[in-house]
């Protein structure tokens, strides 16, 4: 009888400590199962030049902006030192460029340099992306207004209002608001920086403004570049800002998210 409560409290102990690990490990395998998330993650796939290319455009960025602010104060102090005052002349579409040229002839023919001093037609650089190539145009800032700079008079207000494709003055009709100095700095400030920049021969105080000319969320695309050349995708995401956009192609049998940069995608 001895031997057998022997035999029995040593098959006892044996079960309890069988039965703790095996519970153990069963914890630790379905806790490092992962989740249909992290699959998901896993599998995007970055054809771009991955974070070191948009922290380093960060850091120009940043560079860019502080260049931009010493820009900012060179045009207040210049147009502080200029008489007159700044007004808004709203023209035909399109017609920016022939109002300037009319105005500054008109200005001499009627014998008004004393009166008005300056006409501007804001201007920035923007890059177009029209089938994957980039492309550098100069385009209005107001599109459809021209700047003025004036003493305001009945004679000086005539000769501007009366300039042909003039439709009038922004603001009240017969009795304009000049603009602000702030406001006149900032339209003025992207063709300066443009001006700075082919002047010094760098790069512009400013990142261009990217326009998409055919290129939206929904489009079908197929990639130009990369191990995934030739296939079709579909876009997803654009960020103008960093010149990317996120598609998804079809993967061995799934939809696989993409991360590409403009140029690497061409319009079906």
């Amino acid at each position: 009888m001895a031997d057998e409560e022997t035999i029995f409290d040593d098959t006892e102990i044996h079960l309890d400590l069988s039965d703790a690990p095996v519970e153990e490990e069963l914890d630790i395998n379905l806790d490092l199962g992962g989740t249909d998330d992290d699959t998901e993650e896993e599998t995007e796939i970055q054809l771009g030049f991955g974070m070191d290319e948009d922290e380093e455009a960060e850091e120009e960025q940043l560079a860019a902006d502080s260049d931009a602010d010493a820009i900012r104060a060179e045009i207040r102090a210049d147009l502080e030192s200029k008489i007159g005052d700044w007004y808004v002349v709203h023209t035909y579409s399109g017609m920016e460029k022939r109002v300037k040229q009319n105005l500054d002839s008109r200005v001499k023919t009627l014998n008004m340099e004393d009166f008005i001093f300056e006409t501007v037609v804001p201007t920035e650089d923007v890059v177009e992306i029209r089938n994957g190539t980039k492309k550098t145009v100069t385009r209005t800032v107001l599109p459809g207004y021209v700047l003025v700079r004036m003493d305001l008079t009945d004679d000086s207000w005539s000769a501007v209002r009366h300039t042909p494709s003039v439709t009038g003055f922004v603001g009240h009709a017969n009795d304009p608001v000049p603009l602000s100095l702030d406001e006149v700095v900032e339209m003025l400030l992207p063709s300066m920086i443009a001006l700075k920049s082919e002047k010094d021969g760098g790069k512009p105080a400013r990142k261009k403004k990217v326009e998409l000319v055919d290129f939206q969320v929904g489009d079908s695309v197929m990639l130009t570049d990369g191990p995934f050349t030739g296939v079709h995708a579909t876009i997803t995401e654009i960020n103008t800002h960093t010149s990317r956009l996120k598609a998804t192609l079809e993967f061995m049998g799934r939809d696989t998210p993409v991360d590409l940069t403009l140029d690497q995608v061409q319009k079906i």
